[in-house]
């Protein structure tokens, strides 16, 4: 059974940092993406950013040179996130789908919302 445990998130002043993690177990995945979502308060889940298993990124435009997906190899997923803003108040997934065809560095992030196996979620607070 394939499990996603978030972690990492907080309360935080705008402008600061946080380093999110996700640890991945239940499976042995050779052509897999790995990804992050996140959902605001009244809004619809939106992408993040995504990385395959070759290490390609795609990001949402939003977070473009503040936020950095990572992994090592398939188990662990972080985010780093720079640079804070209120707007990025919301609780944030990790997710994955195997096998996954990954659609490029502008065309990858769009397709995060729909992998299959999600995390509970971790909260990320920024106040101003």
């Amino acid at each position: 059974q394939v499990q996603l445990v978030e972690s990492g998130g907080g309360s935080v002043q705008a402008g600061g940092s946080l380093r999110l993690s996700c640890a991945t177990s239940g499976y042995i995945w050779s052509i897999y993406c790995l990804g992050w979502v996140r959902q605001a308060p009244e809004k619809e889940r939106e992408g993040v950013a995504t990385i395959d298993y070759h290490g390609r990124t795609s990001y949402a435009d939003f977070v473009k040179g503040r936020f950095t997906i990572s992994k090592e190899n398939s188990s662990t997923l972080y985010l780093q996130i720079n640079s804070l803003k209120p707007e990025d108040t919301a609780m944030y997934y990790c997710v994955a789908e195997s096998p996954c065809h990954f659609w490029g560095e502008n065309g990858g992030v769009r397709q995060v919302t729909h992998y299959t196996y999600w995390g509970q979620g971790t909260q990320v607070t920024v106040f101003s």
